[in-house]
């Protein structure tokens, strides 16, 4: 039987979390080291190094691999890699410590000690080139965009030795699986075609039938949510990974989908973010890459399959892991089931088009949600959660009435 993908790179996994006395050593160096605070996507990204998803960058990138990642999707050494890995500060700390130094790096929102880092290069960026390369757009209300230009001025290169899972694990349990432990897991299954379903929604039909049609032509298909930050209205990790486990419960056959959640923040940016998405899942051990419509889109800033044919434009071997391009999906009436651009010959009076995005309108408006558009298992944990929402606004609304004392 064939193995699984190798991991980026083609060499083995590189996870740059130590374990026993040397993460204690480390820990304990830390508190004596300089510090800097990191960005909610700064910590995903280091946490991905920590557990081997971002095999196999040794830490954050240098000034020539973020140019060269930003106009070719290379760093340089030459490695294939779609997105800045950027660790960034302001000024007035940049200026505490020089080249050279180690610094203890720090959750932006705690203060838990991360990772510690050896600071090789400090450099300004062009933001905006950045934005226009990666993100297609400058627009400031463009959320990656927004994230970029909001960071510090100076930029910081070097090896990281990372400290903690951020309480990923402690939070999502088995959920959260490193490279390492989805390897063994396809292993145990006896997969080596392996698909993999991104998602930061709920599993509605659509994702239902893409997955499914997957799972026909791969041993099975990994379900792996981002379990880091999100934007506004979008629906929380623990709600969504529920939702899924029941939708997988009901209906898929048992043996052919594992769920499983990493820690990065979505980024939004769309093409480029769909070669970062089969790059890591390459890691996590997946062949293929399921795309569907607007994959890691956002807004109108990308078209509904730009991120399938980008693919098609990166050098031949970049990565292992492979495109699933799949057309838009949905409820046809005539053939009475899901159906697709490429399968479906009736016209679109005849099709529901199955959207996260009016699905979690009707939801937050009580609506009544057609029986096409989600599983009925699926509906009810999701209407408990806007249940919960509607009852804080109630609530946050009788407080804010009342008069002051």
């Amino acid at each position: 039987m064939p193995g699984l993908v190798r991991p980026h790179g083609g060499r083995s996994l590189k996870p740059l979390m130590p374990a026993g006395e040397l993460l204690a050593a480390e820990r304990a160096r830390a508190r004596a080291l300089r510090a800097v605070r990191v960005s909610s996507r700064e910590k995903g990204d280091l946490i991905m190094l920590g557990i081997g998803g971002f095999t196999p960058l040794e830490g954050f990138m240098t000034r020539a691999d973020w140019e060269g990642v930003c106009d070719g999707y290379r760093t340089a050494s030459g490695l294939f890699w779609p997105i800045p890995i950027t660790l960034s500060t302001d000024p007035a700390t940049a200026v505490t410590f020089k080249t050279g130094d180690d610094v203890a790096l720090l959750d932006g929102d705690n203060g838990e000690v991360l990772a510690t880092m050896k600071v090789t290069e400090k450099y300004a960026i062009n933001k905006a080139h950045e934005c226009a390369s990666v993100f297609r757009t400058t627009d400031p209300l463009h959320p990656g965009a927004k994230m970029v230009m909001a960071q510090g001025d100076v930029n910081l290169a070097g090896p990281v030795t990372v400290l903690s899972d951020g309480g990923f694990k402690a939070k999502y349990g088995a959920l959260f699986m490193t490279p390492a432990e989805t390897r063994a897991e396809f292993e145990r299954l006896g997969w080596s075609r392996v698909a993999a379903f991104q998602t930061r929604n709920p599993m509605h039909r659509s994702h239902e039938y893409l997955a499914k049609v997957a799972i026909e032509t791969c041993d099975g298909v990994l379900v792996h949510s981002l379990l880091g930050a999100v934007k506004p209205g979008d629906i929380p990790a623990e709600v969504r990974t529920k939702a899924i486990a029941a939708l997988i419960e009901n209906y898929f056959r048992a043996g052919t989908v594992v769920q499983a959640g990493y820690p990065l923040d979505m980024r939004y940016a769309g093409p480029r973010e769909a070669l970062l998405h089969a790059l890591f899942r390459q890691n996590y051990g997946c062949s293929h890459q399921i795309l569907g419509r607007d994959h890691a889109g956002v807004g109108s800033y990308y078209g509904p399959f730009d991120a399938h044919r980008i693919f098609d434009d990166i050098p031949p071997g970049a990565l292992e892991t492979q495109p699933l391009k799949m057309d838009v999906t949905f409820w046809c009436y005539r053939c009475g089931g899901m159906a697709s651009g490429r399968t479906c010959a009736h016209q679109d009076q005849d099709r529901l088009q199955v959207s996260g995005t009016q699905l979690r309108e009707w939801l937050s408006e009580g609506a009544q949600v057609p029986g096409e558009f989600s599983r009925p298992e699926v509906l009810e944990i999701l209407r408990e959660y806007y249940a919960t929402l509607a009852n804080d606004g109630k609530r946050d609304a009788k407080l804010a009435g009342q008069p002051t004392r």
